[in-house]
């Protein structure tokens, strides 16, 4: 893969990330209000003394945005939307697919092979199902690699997952047949660049700074809103 290309990656997960990602999560931010969260009265009251030291309302409001806002928002968004980056991503590399179940096509940096791709967000992001239509996918595609003549090897087919530096049991059972490539591992078969998949991480980050997000600010702004919803209520 070509520099330029390795750029136009970068350029697009930020622009993922600007257009997409970011107003999803502070439109989540500012719409989060005490009626939405589900809240156990048997350790909310524990999670805001071992956070915070003390149970007021204010600790409990911490408790209770920090890990929704800076973690399941983030997270859910990010898996809802990854189709999107993908798209953009075999746009780039100017080989998607048009195979049913598979997202891209590229020339392997590695072992010089034509794999076909079927791309997932992260590590555990596929049920029992998902490994059967996975599956599925990849014997029509030897199937229709005969009547075409392609020249396809088991190991051409491939599931690439964008991050993470381990495998759920889902994932592990397509192994078994055919090659799971994840994280750092899946972007250096792409790109041929063992540092890609860091510098692309950062990349994200580096978006928040570029858009002049105060992210401290806003957060504390909605917990003293949960901490007021709390007083008035009363009582969790």
């Amino acid at each position: 893969m070509t520099e330029a290309q390795k750029e136009a990656i970068i350029k697009s997960a930020k622009d993922f990330f600007r257009t997409i990602i970011i107003p999803k999560h502070l439109t989540n931010l500012r719409n989060l209000k005490l009626s939405n969260f589900d809240i156990n009265p048997f350790l909310i009251n524990y999670l805001a003394a071992f956070l915070c030291g003390d149970t007021s309302p204010l600790s409990i409001a911490k408790a209770l945005v920090y890990p929704r806002i800076l973690g399941t928002s983030i997270n859910t968004s990010f898996g809802q939307n990854t189709q999107i980056f993908i798209s953009s991503l075999s746009e780039i590399i100017g080989n998607a697919s048009g195979i049913d179940g598979i997202d891209i096509e590229f020339i392997d940096a590695i072992d010089g092979r034509r794999k076909y791709c079927q791309c997932k967000a992260g590590p555990n992001t596929i049920n029992k199902d998902d490994v059967a239509t996975i599956l599925g996918h990849f014997r029509k595609l030897i199937g229709k690699a005969r009547l075409d003549r392609i020249p396809l090897q088991t190991d051409d087919m491939i599931v690439g997952v964008l991050y993470g530096d381990k495998i759920s049991g889902n994932y592990k059972l397509i192994e078994q047949a055919y090659p799971v490539y994840y994280g750092a591992g899946f972007w250096l078969h792409l790109t041929g660049d063992d540092g890609f998949y860091y510098r692309l991480a950062k990349a994200f980050g580096e978006v928040v700074e570029e858009e002049n997000i105060n992210g401290k600010e806003l957060i504390a702004n909605k917990v003293q809103e949960i901490a007021d919803e709390i007083i008035v209520k009363g009582s969790l």
